[in-house]
């Protein structure tokens, strides 16, 4: 078992609703705000940090122990870390034995100015949730709980937030294409999973829209073949089309995705062109949805985890899926040359759009995480194909 943390302090998450779980502060940073969620996933606890799709939000991580195998900056999605906040069980915080470790979970966390709980009742927090839906919360130290429930009823509700531009890039910057599977070490290897042949094929350009975009993938991507040209969140539709791109790829982020008037303007106008491949991912699946004409919705706690059944309508095979969401297309919104391809087998909401009329599709889960492990990963040669002048499988 960890020893005990060293110069850690008697603190709480309290909610919105006046809830309060105790646990230990550690370190230097003493307060978070934010939503409150829960994530199921197992691993990946330095990927799910850094992910940008988790800007405004506290995370519960529902495995009880958590930590193992320490961190390591080359899995970091997009540096610092993103997350508001964090809250666990159970710390392992001795030296870790992973051979690619760098650092033990507590003082990454630390170094990166992060402010977490640990020794608190993850499952009773979770089931809260599960119960009164995600909650606005704050993690701070002991004081009058009214005070406490006051900071956490301040927070900005996520529902009409734009946080997209609160985590894109400042400037558009450039990404050759990748076109050789990595043949120097073994540690390039294990890093780079072997999850699809690369195309042999001529290279293509795609502009890439920025609402947090996280490294995995842009190496997906630039996998195919791609050469790409990331772009701010609120770019304008001339602006990229200036610079004759082959497609548009829409990246996940945060935030409610009717905010962002900016890019669903974008996608309208990209749906307009005669022949113009479009893929987008989490809040670009979303974006989509809402260029076409949909609604979209919150729901009561969100998907966070590596283990969501989908299935894909097409071949009724099921993947299972990571996923990072609060919002979701509402599917008897939607117009009839776009139609479902994947849903999503716990609550039976959408997970997959494809026009009929044109070479656009998008996905509500990450293909790039590969908790199947690779079940999904074949979208990215299909965006591929469509860019290659292909039609929808």
């Amino acid at each position: 078992m960890p020893a005990p943390f060293i110069n850690s302090k008697k603190a709480a998450l309290t909610l919105d609703d006046g809830t309060i779980f105790l646990g230990q502060l550690v370190g230097n940073v003493s307060e978070a705000q934010g939503e409150v969620i829960f994530i199921t996933a197992m691993s990946g606890y330095q990927e799910v940090l850094t992910d940008p799709s988790y800007h405004g939000q506290i995370v519960v991580f529902t495995t009880a122990h958590v930590g193992n195998y320490g961190t390591n900056k080359r899995v970091d999605q997009a540096p610092p870390i993103q997350a508001a906040g964090a809250i666990f069980h159970e710390l392992w915080q001795p030296r870790v034995t992973h051979w690619l470790s760098e650092n033990t979970l507590p003082s990454y966390m630390n170094q990166n100015d992060l402010a977490f709980l640990t020794g608190v009742d993850t499952r009773a927090l979770t089931l809260h949730i599960r119960e009164k839906g995600a909650r606005n919360g704050w993690i701070g130290p002991l004081v009058d709980p009214e005070i406490a429930k006051q900071k956490a009823k301040n927070v900005i509700p996520m529902t009409g937030r734009d946080l997209a531009l609160e985590v894109t890039c400042q400037e558009r910057y450039f990404l050759e294409a990748i076109q050789d599977a990595p043949k120097n070490t073994n540690e390039e290897k294990y890093l780079d999973s072997p999850q699809m042949a690369y195309p042999s094929g001529p290279k293509k350009r795609v502009a890439v829209l920025d609402f947090g975009i996280k490294k995995a993938i842009l190496r997906n991507l630039r996998k195919q073949n791609l050469d790409l040209t990331v772009w701010p969140a609120n770019t304008s539709f001339e602006a990229i089309m200036a610079e004759n791109p082959d497609g548009l790829f829409l990246a996940n982020g945060p935030g409610d995705p009717a905010a962002c008037d900016y890019a669903i303007k974008v996608v309208k106008k990209a749906l307009e062109l005669d022949y113009f491949p479009i893929f987008g991912i989490c809040l670009g699946h979303q974006i989509m949805g809402l260029a076409a004409g949909a609604d979209t919705y919150k729901l009561p706690f969100g998907h966070h985890g590596l283990n969501h059944p989908v299935q894909d309508l097409g071949s009724e095979k099921i993947w299972m899926t990571s996923q990072n969401h609060v919002f979701c297309v509402d599917p008897q919104s939607l117009p009839q040359q776009v139609v479902v391809t994947h849903m999503n087998l716990n609550d039976d909401t959408v997970e997959g759009l494809k026009w009929l009329n044109k070479p656009a599709f998008c996905v509500q889960f990450h293909p790039e995480a590969s908790p199947g492990p690779h079940d999904a990963v074949g979208l990215f040669k299909k965006f591929r194909t469509l860019l290659d002048g292909g039609t929808h499988a």
